[in-house]
């Protein structure tokens, strides 16, 4: 009993360790994929209800996708694909991305993401303790 007692916390604080190291990963990748969208597009940020679409599908100038949807770069789709999906939130195994007024109203929904499309900024949507990274 002492030695669970001692062994079982340290294994849950090494996930718990494991989920933040790859929360912040996927963020990392997520902003990154969005700056490059925005410096190919003109400053223009993804739309949160075409995010998915132009973030996984080749795009043109004006953030169209291909029709049908292609990840092969061919005529005026000249752009992306940014990502091969969007990742899991790995707290809460959501990949769906939401849109947010500002950072402040972050993490308080059922997305694995929360997006504020006015300025580009991406966050996780499990809770408001993981919204801050």
């Amino acid at each position: 009993g002492i030695l669970a007692a001692i062994v079982i916390p340290q294994f849950t604080q090494a996930s718990t360790e494991a989920k933040t190291n790859s929360l912040c990963s996927d963020l990392q990748t997520l902003r990154s994929q969005i700056e490059l969208y925005k410096v190919q597009h003109n400053d223009a940020v993804p739309s949160a209800e075409d995010f998915n679409s132009v973030m996984i599908y080749c795009t043109d100038i004006n953030g169209d996708t291909a029709t049908p949807a292609s990840k092969t770069r061919a005529g005026d789709f000249e752009f992306g694909p940014y990502l091969e999906r969007i990742p899991e939130n790995p707290f809460s195994n959501e990949s769906s991305v939401g849109a947010v007024a500002s950072q402040a109203d972050a993490g308080g929904g059922d997305n694995g993401w929360d997006y504020v499309e006015a300025s580009g900024e991406i966050y996780a949507g499990d809770s408001t303790e993981h919204a801050a990274y």
